[in-house]
């Protein structure tokens, strides 16, 4: 099975493809990844070199795929950080066009654009040409809470403004909804949650909220959540599953002190046992 995986590429750490790439490659998915910056490092660091790519440089990148046959063969295209909204239109296309030629094939979009103590960190009009145009064509969208939030256009700190939300991006477009890093007013303090938004219900997958914070959680979560997906599973158990796997990353990390998900280790990444705290499903 094939993915087209387009976002951030860091020579340290691991954010964007460099955090996605191998988990799914590890379940034995191929993986074409297409960079839409280079960077020697995330931004969170006192220094970062490298820059966002010259539009016309992905679309060359992603043109030169097309010529390889991979819009007929690939199951996914995953999106994640775009770095300008000249590339965010240019990834628009490119999904038009493999739509068009496979209709088979499913857009997973995390709309990379900020959270709650960050505010928005990326370029201006990358957040409305996500909300016009990318995130109707989706598949599967991963927005976190307070993408969520920008996305619908109002606070989601409660169940029912949550369903209000995802329903509303439904309606617009988006076939499923998976949001991550929720806390809402009902979520055992100290917890966070992954909460799938399917037609009937809410499934919502509780975690211990650790002592840690490191970039790329969400870059993960998502090629995780594709992994499980690619099995043929169900989106409630497959995000279900992926949040396990993020957890067991933070936990490594946490582990071993260090400042970048520790992604490779001595434990499997991948889902082999039950391990959340809690999964439940509530009427939608």
């Amino acid at each position: 099975m094939h993915v087209i995986s387009i976002q951030s590429q860091v020579a340290y750490g691991c954010v964007g493809n460099s955090a996605a790439v191998f988990p799914m490659q590890a379940a034995g998915l191929t993986v074409t990844a297409v960079p839409t910056t280079l960077l020697s490092n995330h931004p969170h660091y006192p220094t970062a070199r490298g820059r966002v790519l010259d539009p016309d440089l992905v679309a060359d990148l992603l043109r030169g795929i097309e010529e390889r046959g991979l819009l007929e063969t690939a199951s996914f295209i995953v999106t994640g950080f775009l770095g300008s909204p000249e590339i965010g239109a240019v990834v628009a296309e490119f999904v038009v066009r493999a739509r068009q030629r496979n209709p088979a094939i499913r857009y997973v979009c995390d709309p990379v654009m900020g959270d709650d103590d960050l505010g928005v960190f990326v370029a201006n009009g990358l957040p409305e040409l996500f909300r016009d145009r990318l995130v109707p064509m989706a598949s599967h969208i991963t927005p976190n809470q307070y993408e969520l939030e920008l996305l619908a256009g109002k606070r989601c700190r409660s169940a029912d403004d949550l369903k209000d939300a995802a329903w509303k991006l439904r309606a617009q477009g988006t076939d499923e909804v998976v949001v991550t890093g929720c806390v809402l007013d009902d979520t055992p303090k100290g917890d966070i949650e992954t909460i799938v938004h399917a037609p009937n219900d809410l499934h919502r997958t509780v975690s211990p909220r650790l002592s840690i914070r490191p970039c790329g959680t969400g870059d993960l979560f998502t090629a995780l959540l594709i992994v499980e997906l690619s099995k043929g599973r169900r989106l409630p158990d497959a995000s279900a599953r992926a949040t396990r796997g993020v957890l067991r990353v933070l936990e490594r990390t946490r582990t071993s002190g260090a400042m970048e998900l520790q992604i490779v280790g001595g434990a499997s990444i991948h889902d082999r046992k039950r391990g959340s705290r809690r999964d439940e499903t509530v009427n939608a």
